[in-house]
């Protein structure tokens, strides 16, 4: 959120700036950092990321539009697969700057083959700088100044920015190397404006994070979240929160509480391939289906300063990963 006043003499400047690399090089966590509110779900299990989370930071007379992708996927070739690489490329076509985010002291086939998409026709003359993140998990400092100098001659970048993404000044110092680059053009958002996604979707995003955070290597990328009923207070009377579904003790969690107004009632289905993964995300006598409900709702509670009541279930859909009809359903385009 934008806490400066804008000078009235100085023109105004928007861009958007896609934010591009492989998986698990800490986008998502840069982009939270860069709005200044976590928008974007984060967690250690690739593929984190599925859909274009756009994100907004104005200051100053500088409005920066942020797009994070999905990581480029190089390993599997699912449907699930194509369409997160098919996100990618269509990000790149309409952005000013790319941010390309790689591990500091790191860069390998996957990263290359990310690379090689910066350097097609489609992308020439649009600056693309080199964010080497995770700069913190380097043991000596030192070692990525020869790093950056074998980086110089994979391609000719715009600027180098070592940095983490965790330290907020890190953050603030890549916003002042950004902000040049941006046309001189009115803004695109309000002022206030975090993100183009609704709290709808936000919901999904925030319970497929606790799901993938607290499962961890258990259970298979191929799980999805989807939302069958979000209802504000004052719709409780409307059709749709009547036909909301009740919870059964076979797989469903209920998470509510808190004294704060408004509330917001929603029903969220756990999407997995196979029987045996519903019961990874129950576990025992339902415990980690009710903490997976209990940590979104406190996570989404924070976001929107209100109460939510949370309905959780797990259902099976063997293939729905690979199939096309499948992924449009959910929310996959």
């Amino acid at each position: 959120m934008n806490t400066d006043t804008p000078a009235p003499d100085l023109p105004q400047r928007c861009g958007l700036v896609a934010i591009v690399g492989r998986p698990n090089v800490g986008k998502s966590t840069l982009l939270n950092a860069l709005v200044g509110q976590k928008i974007s779900i984060t967690s250690d299990k690739a593929q984190t990321t599925r859909h274009r989370i756009t994100g907004m930071r104005t200051q100053g007379t500088a409005q920066f539009v942020f797009v994070d992708t999905p990581g480029f996927q190089v390993k599997h070739t699912a449907a699930l697969n194509r369409t997160l690489n098919r996100t990618v490329l269509s990000s790149l076509g309409d952005v000013d700057v790319v941010l390309f985010v790689v591990e500091a002291g790191r860069f390998g086939a996957p990263d290359a083959k990310v690379l090689a998409l910066l350097q097609t026709e489609a992308m020439q003359g649009k600056p693309v700088l080199l964010v080497a993140n995770k700069l913190d998990a380097l043991p000596r400092r030192s070692d990525v100044l020869p790093w950056l100098k074998t980086m110089q001659e994979r391609a000719t970048f715009a600027e180098f920015v070592p940095m983490s993404a965790t330290r907020p000044a890190d953050a603030a110092r890549l916003l002042a190397i950004v902000e040049p680059y941006l046309p001189e053009q009115p803004w695109l958002y309000e002022e206030d404006a975090l993100t183009d996604r609704s709290e709808r979707f936000l919901a999904g995003e925030i319970i497929r994070e606790k799901l993938f955070r607290l499962t961890g290597d258990e259970l298979p990328y191929q799980c999805t979240v989807v939302i069958d009923n979000f209802v504000e207070e004052g719709e409780l009377d409307s059709p749709q929160a009547a036909a909301a579904p009740q919870p059964s003790p076979a797989g469903s969690a209920v998470a509510g509480g808190g004294p704060a107004r408004p509330l917001r009632r929603i029903a969220a289905t756990i999407v997995v391939e196979r029987e045996a993964h519903k019961g990874m995300v129950i576990g025992q006598s339902g415990e980690r289906l009710k903490r997976i409900g209990s940590e979104a709702r406190q996570d989404l509670e924070r976001l929107w300063g209100g109460r939510v009541f949370l309905e959780l279930w797990v259902k099976v859909r063997s293939g729905w990963a690979d199939d096309e009809a499948h992924l449009r359903s959910y929310g996959y385009d």
